[in-house]
Parts: C-alpha cells; structure tokens; sequence
C-alpha cells in the first residue's frame, strides 16, 4: 500500500509564503534529513546563499525522489512557479533558443526552488546586467581518483601566494566534494574567452610553482592520477559549479562551505554538513560577505597568456573528452 503524502507546510519567507509540499519526504536516507530540513537549512544560511546566487543565472540539480533517484538538470524555471520568482533569459546559440533561468534576488526563490525538489544551486559567474560578461574568476582545485586531500591543500596555499602577489583577494570554499574553490571578483569588462584565457594563464602559474602537486594537463586520460587538477574551464560559458553554501547531492548531505584561508590546512570538508553548517554560519557569519568590495582586474593575468601564446602554449577546447 502506497505511503500517504505528508500534510504540505507554509513558510514565511521575507514578504512572502512558500507551500512546501511532502515536508517529510526523505531525501538523504543514509542521515534521514527531509524536504523540510533542506528548507530549514537554506533558512539558516540565508544572507549567505542569497549573496551567492544573487541576480545569477542559476541551473538547479533537482531530485524529485531524493539523492537516490533521479537527478534532473534543470536550466529552464520548473513550470508553476510564483510571479514573484525572478528569472533571467540565457540565449543558447548551439540550438538558437533562450531560455528562462532562476536568478535569485530573495531568500522565498530558494525556498520555491527547494520546493520543486531542488538539492543544489549552480550559478553562472555572471549577472543578470551583462550575462555575457563574467564578475567571477573561479579556481577549481580537482583532485584527481589517487590525489590526497593534503595536496589538494598544498596547492590551495600556493593559489594563496600567486594570488597575493597580484594583489587578488581570494575567497576560498570546500567543494562539498573532495576539492576546493577559490573565488575571485572581477571587472564585467571580458566575455568569458578572456576570463577562461586568464584562469589557464594563472593555472599554468600554479602548476610551475608546484610541479609536482599540480596539473593544467587538458585531457584526462593524461593527467597524472595523483595530482590536482587546476580546472580553469570552469570559466567557460555555461560551466556552473556548486555555489557558496550550497547542499550537495551526496549521501551526507556535505556543504559547499566558506573557509578562512588559515583553516585550510585543518578543514575536513566531510565534516561540513546540512546538520553542521547551520551552527557554524550562525557562529562566523557569512566568510564571503564582502566578496564584492575586492574587485581584481585580469588585465596581467591576460598579459601571461599572451606571454604564454607567444612561447607556443596552446589554448584547449572547451570540451573534454
């Protein structure tokens, strides 16, 4: 016999209430957590998610079953949605169409998009204003199957130095999986080939200073298994990666989690969770709360590349394989 469906809740949400429908569904088995405790979650990092998705197209990793059934990438606003759920349209030349995205200007839109089964938020690192103009320089640090977390942290410290000898300042986060990120605020001067250009530029600094720890090596069928990836093709039009404070769709409900700079060498990312995070935001705040007041030019970083291009280095694809 079928379970009978939970009583459907409302929240206030700011000036709006959100019906939250199978409040009790399950979505992590492995931790029990439901559809409501991810509300509740997204509730407790508010000013944080909001900050991190704020006026950005966003694709949403939904799971209308939970983590264990299917996972659907929605780029499109999922049909039903209140007025008031601001959108944002994304053209998409390969097969000339545009699409209406989410792009949160208040915590309710979380919520609805909790609502519609939605585990992880995904942003562009562009904004509504010039969506072909990136305002974020993002840093992937991916570990490969064999690399060791310590590494992962070996690396992040010299991203730190590079970066403060631009005069960059970095704002890095756990992954939720077994990397790290490290954001960087931009001018929305460059389309998203010169923002992509600069990342390999600064990736291939990266993997000078730590030949041994890191990679830029494009495919990865070549890359060596226990390195780290310095992934600078999250830069690429329509690459989106787990967002500042975002849930990730993993038996333990892990957490895209803001860190200081000197907690990278004691972070256990596993540790950062829907349950933990909670506490922790309300104890720290948001670590990226002033994000946007330290604004890098990449005008030297696209001077490496060229450097770079002059000495012959190649430019990869987009695509892997």
């Amino acid at each position: 016999m079928a379970r009978a469906a939970s009583p459907s809740v409302e929240l206030e949400v700011g000036a709006h209430r959100v019906r939250l429908s199978n409040p009790d569904r399950v979505y992590f088995p492995v931790i029990g957590a439901t559809k409501l405790d991810l509300a509740r979650y997204y509730l407790a990092v508010g000013d944080g998610i909001v900050r991190a998705l704020q006026d950005r197209p966003c694709m949403l990793h939904r799971y209308p079953t939970g983590i264990e059934g299917e996972k659907v990438h929605q780029k499109r606003l999922p049909f039903g949605a209140p007025p008031w759920v601001q959108t944002v349209g994304v053209h998409f030349p390969r097969y000339d169409r545009t699409v209406q995205e989410l792009s949160v200007r208040s915590l309710a839109e979380v919520v609805w998009a909790v609502q519609m089964s939605t585990v992880e938020f995904h942003p562009w690192n562009s904004r509504r204003a010039d969506v072909e103009r990136p305002d974020e320089w993002r840093i992937d640090l991916d570990p490969m199957p064999e690399c060791p977390f310590d590494r992962v942290r070996r690396v992040a410290h010299v991203v730190h130095e590079v970066l403060d000898e631009l005069g960059a300042t970095g704002w890095p986060k756990t992954s939720g999986g077994d990397g790290l990120h490290v954001y960087v605020r931009i001018r929305p001067e460059h389309g998203f080939a010169d923002v992509r250009r600069a990342a390999l530029a600064f990736a291939r600094e990266v993997q000078r200073r730590a030949p041994g720890d890191a990679t830029t090596t494009w495919w990865r069928r070549d890359r060596d298994p226990a390195a780290v990836f310095v992934d600078f093709n999250q830069n690429a039009r329509d690459h989106t990666i787990a967002s500042a404070y975002s849930i990730r769709g993993v038996p333990e409900a892990t957490v895209s989690t803001p860190i200081r700079w000197d907690e990278v060498d004691d972070v256990e990312p596993r540790e950062l969770t829907i349950r933990t995070v909670p506490a922790r935001f309300a104890a720290l705040g948001d670590l990226h709360a002033d994000i946007d007041d330290a604004v890098f030019d990449i005008a030297p970083l696209l001077a490496w590349a060229d450097r770079d291009e002059r000495a012959g280095a190649e430019t990869p694809p987009e695509a892997e394989d």
